[in-house]
C-alpha cells in the first residue's frame, strides 16, 4: 500500500541505489551482492511497495551490524527431485536467497514445466510481488509466499498474535497488456504500512488493528506495538496465513507460529525465515503467444466493464506498471521523516546522503 504524503520528496533512482549499495558495503556485503540487493529493494520502491524498499535500509543495517544477518552467506541449493529444490540461505539477506530460489525454479521449470523451490535460513526479503514477477522474465507464471518476520495477527476469534502477515503474490504474463500481478498480505494491510504510519505520525484506519484486551479499534500508530493486526476477510485471511506459513516455514525447516522471531523487537536474533517460489511454464499447456493473447483479451474485456459511481475498474498489476514508469522517470517519493532517518544513517556510516547524491 502506498502511504506517501503530499510532502514526499522525489529522489532519483540512482541516488537511492547508490545509498543502499554503499551502506551494505560498509556492513561487509560483497559488491555484487550489494548491487543485487539494491536492485530488488529499488524495485519495491518503484512499484509502490513503499514500506519494503529503502525504508528498510536502517533495519537491515542494524541486523548486519549485530551479526544476526550474515553479510557473506554461502547459499546452497539442494535439488531434491526433478521439479523441487530446497535453498539454504546461510542466514543471508533474504533478497539474495529468494532471488536464488527464483532462478532455480525457472531453471527446473524449463526442464519439468513446473517447479517448487523452498527456502530456509533466509531473511526478510521485502515485497512479495518483486519475487513473483521474476519468472515473468522467462515467460513463466510466478508464485511467492513467505513467513512474515513477526507475528502480529490472531487466528479467527483469537486474541494472541500467533500468525504473521504471510503474503501471497501471483504473476501471470500477458502480451501487449501489463502482466496480471496480485500482491497481498493476508492481513488487511502489511505491518510495514503500520510502521510507515508510525514514522509519519499518521492515524491508522479503524479496521486495521484492535486492542486484544477490549477488541476495540486502535487508530493511534504509536500504540500499534500492543495491538493486533486483523486478518483480511476474517477467518479467510487467518486461514491463508496459517496454510501459507506451514508451506513456507514448516515444510522448509524454517520457523513458524510461536517459534517465529520478531525481527522488529529482537534485531540481534537469527530469524530463519522461510519462503517459497513456484514457476510454471504456460507453454506446456498451449502455445505461449496464444496464451498471452488470450490473457490480453480478458484484460481488455474486464477493464471495459461498468464501474461504480466515482470509481474506476482496477486490475491487479495495472496501477503498478503505471507507477513504476512514473517513478523510474521522476524519482522515488520519500517522506521527509524517512529522509531524516536515511540522512542519519549516512552520517553514521560516513557516506553521501541522498540529497548529496541527487
Amino acid at each position: 500500500m502506498n502511504v506517501q504524503t503530499a510532502k514526499a520528496v522525489r529522489i532519483p533512482t540512482a541516488a537511492v541505489t547508490g545509498l543502499i549499495i554503499d551502506a551494505l558495503s560498509k556492513a561487509g556485503v560483497p559488491d555484487d551482492d550489494a548491487s543485487k540487493i539494491a536492485e530488488l529493494m529499488l524495485e519495491a520502491d518503484l512499484i509502490g511497495a513503499d514500506a519494503h524498499g529503502v525504508f528498510r535500509l536502517p533495519q537491515y543495517w542494524q541486523r548486519l551490524k549485530l551479526g544476526s544477518t550474515n553479510p557473506h552467506p554461502k547459499i546452497i541449493v539442494n535439488r531434491t527431485a526433478p521439479a523441487t529444490a530446497l535453498v539454504d540461505g546461510d542466514n543471508g539477506m533474504g533478497h539474495l536467497v529468494v532471488a536464488r530460489a527464483a532462478e532455480t525454479a525457472i531453471e527446473l521449470a524449463r526442464e519439468c514445466g513446473v517447479a517448487w523451490v523452498g527456502c530456509r535460513m533466509s531473511g526478510h526479503a521485502g515485497a512479495a510481488g518483486v519475487y513473483a514477477t521474476l519468472p515473468l522474465k522467462a515467460d513463466m507464471v510466478g508464485l511467492y509466499s513467505a513467513v512474515a518476520n513477526a507475528n502480529h495477527m490472531p487466528l479467527a476469534g483469537g486474541a494472541e498474535p500467533v500468525l504473521g502477515t504471510n503474503p501471497l503474490a501471483i504473476a501471470i504474463p500477458a502480451g501487449k497488456e501489463a502482466p496480471v500481478i496480485l500482491d497481498i498480505a493476508t492481513s488487511i494491510v502489511s505491518y510495514g504500512t503500520i510502521k510507515n504510519h508510525r514514522l509519519q505520525n499518521k492515524p491508522l484506519q479503524s479496521d486495521w488493528m484492535i486492542d486484544p484486551k477490549t477488541g476495540e479499534a486502535v487508530t493511534d500508530p504509536h500504540k500499534s506495538a500492543e495491538a493486533l493486526l486483523l486478518p483480511m476477510a476474517g477467518y479467510k485471511g487467518a486461514g491463508l496465513a496459517l496454510t501459507l506459513g506451514l508451506l513456507a516455514g514448516t515444510l522448509n525447516g524454517a520457523l513458524f507460529g510461536r517459534d517465529c522471531v520478531d525481527f522488529n523487537a529482537e534485531p540481534g536474533k537469527v530469524t530463519n525465515t522461510g519462503q517459497f517460489v513456484v514457476a510454471l511454464d504456460p507453454s506446456r499447456f498451449q502455445p505461449l503467444d496464444q496464451f498471452k493473447a488470450e490473457v490480453d483479451r480478458h484484460i481488455r474485456e474486464l477493464r471495459s466493464t461498468k464501474a461504480l459511481p466515482g470509481q474506476n475498474v482496477r486490475l491487479p498489476g495495472e496501477q503498478r506498471a503505471q507507477r513504476r514508469a512514473d517513478r523510474w522517470r521522476n524519482g522515488i517519493p520519500l517522506a521527509p521523516e524517512l529522509l531524516i532517518q536515511l540522512d542519519k544513517l549516512a552520517t553514521e556510516l560516513s557516506i553521501k546522503s541522498l540529497r548529496e547524491r541527487g
